[in-house]
């Protein structure tokens, strides 16, 4: 049987809000829905490149799976199904394309500047509920890991809150027309997409069932 993974979005983690209501609502369907933890190798020193490798490691290259992804994980996603032949599907929340012009321009130079001097950008831990910070080899690794956009061509999914202001739904929209085999559905929603979630939810069970049956009654 197919699998499906669950990949969070920047300081989150499997015990995400979205990620159990999946978990929740699929175990319900008869899927098992694997959440990964991808603060790789940490959230103070993670890693895009460690992100994406830990992933394909989880998918392996035997079953085929689909790949669920919120934000980061979206971006991850979306890489390692341009590596992997047996990512058949994806679903995308506000995916983090564009990465480093996105970030350096919401910090804005003298920020950007004050990261790299520094070495630490002050951020808050969602999964923890803490504040924590994130080095800039975190910035440096994504320069080198996400140059442009993804080349995944399988059927694609995405949902996007046209109020977020994480992640233009401007990005989702040109990713659409870049990618003929994605479907794009906006939102009246911020980037967490969480009141969005009764609505996602059956739509992309919907998108995802010809992909992950049969399943075990």
């Amino acid at each position: 049987m197919t699998r499906c993974l669950y990949l969070h979005g920047f300081a989150s983690g499997p015990g995400s809000t979205k990620g159990v209501g999946f978990a929740d609502d699929f175990a319900g369907r008869g899927l098992a829905v694997e959440r990964l933890d991808l603060r790789v190798p940490s959230l103070e020193h993670l890693r895009l490149s460690r992100m994406i490798e830990h992933v394909l490691t989880r998918v392996g290259d035997r079953e085929p799976c689909v790949l669920i992804g919120s934000s980061l994980g979206g971006l991850t996603a979306a890489r390692v199904a341009e590596r992997s032949p047996q990512v058949k599907a994806l679903v995308l929340m506000a995916p983090a394309f564009q990465l480093v012009p996105r970030w350096r321009e919401r910090l804005g130079d003298e920020a950007w500047q004050a990261w790299a001097s520094s070495g630490w950008l002050a951020i808050h831990d969602y999964a923890e509920r803490r504040d924590s910070r994130v080095d800039f080899g975190f910035a440096q690794d994504a320069i080198a890991t996400d140059d442009g956009w993804p080349a995944a061509v399988v059927p694609t999914l995405i949902f996007h809150g046209t109020r977020d202001e994480a992640v233009d739904v401007e990005l989702s929209r040109a990713w659409t027309v870049r990618n003929p085999d994605t479907s794009l559905v906006e939102l009246d929603d911020d980037h967490q997409l969480v009141a969005s979630l009764p609505a996602i939810l059956p739509r992309a069970w919907e998108f995802l069932a010809p992909y992950v049956g049969p399943l075990s009654p």
